[in-house]
């Protein structure tokens, strides 16, 4: 969510029209299983290309809050590493009245977000392009590079472009997943230092794919469900 200037107190919440926005997928929107580590808290994302005969291709993303400690929220290790910059963001309160959902927005950020962690894709024409191993090399490049960039470009320019860490045909092909409780074929990424990464076709057509840190693996199950 980009904020930007003095948003007035009765200021709309976008992410209202964002979760709304879902319903323009022509597949069901899939998510990870409902677990006491994770909070869908409707933080979602929309992206889609085509012209006057309709969409072509449309991905829809979800972001989880993870609670390391789910059975006592206000446990420490719960509490993200956060930099200054955004510690000041929270922390700063402003001398106008903000809209309550901004002032939740930033309480959140107190916390770990796995970032546009799952991925619900679909393509109206199927292709090479579309395969369950290029859409997850996909996935796992874009989180690779908004958020380790540090990691893996020390003190390189942010604006600077990089050759993609994973292709298609790093993408191990031989890998299980779980949909909806049936364990399926899937592909997987599971060299990456920094993520693993998973997904498989789906029964409807389409494509979901998860991309997860690895340090925080332990506190996650790894299985796909459809997201009500």
């Amino acid at each position: 969510m980009k904020l930007g200037g003095i948003l007035p107190e009765d200021a709309p919440d976008p992410g209202v029209e964002l979760a709304g926005s879902l319903k323009l997928m022509p597949i069901p929107v899939m998510g990870l299983m409902p677990q006491p580590a994770l909070e869908d808290w409707d933080a979602v994302g929309l992206s889609y290309s085509g012209g006057d005969g309709g969409y072509s291709e449309m991905t829809a993303s979800i972001t989880y809050t993870l609670w390391r400690n789910p059975d006592d929220r206000a446990d420490p290790v719960n509490l993200a590493d956060l930099d200054e910059t955004t510690r000041r963001s929270i922390e700063e309160v402003p001398p106008w009245p903000r809209p309550p959902w901004l002032i939740e927005y930033l309480q959140r950020l107190r916390y770990p977000q796995l970032w546009e962690a799952v991925r619900t894709t679909w393509h109206r024409v199927p292709s090479e392009r579309s395969s369950v191993q290029n859409l997850l090399a996909d996935h796992v490049n874009h989180i690779l590079m908004n958020q380790y960039r540090e990691e893996l470009w020390p003190g390189g320019n942010p604006r600077d472009q990089h050759p993609p860490a994973v292709t298609g045909r790093m993408v191990n092909d031989q890998a299980r997943t779980v949909i909806n409780g049936i364990n399926v074929p899937g592909a997987e990424v599971d060299t990456d230092p920094f993520v693993y990464g998973i997904g498989a076709q789906l029964p409807g057509g389409g494509v979901v794919t998860a991309v997860l840190p690895r340090t925080e693996l332990k506190h996650v199950t790894v299985q796909f469900t459809t997201r009500s």
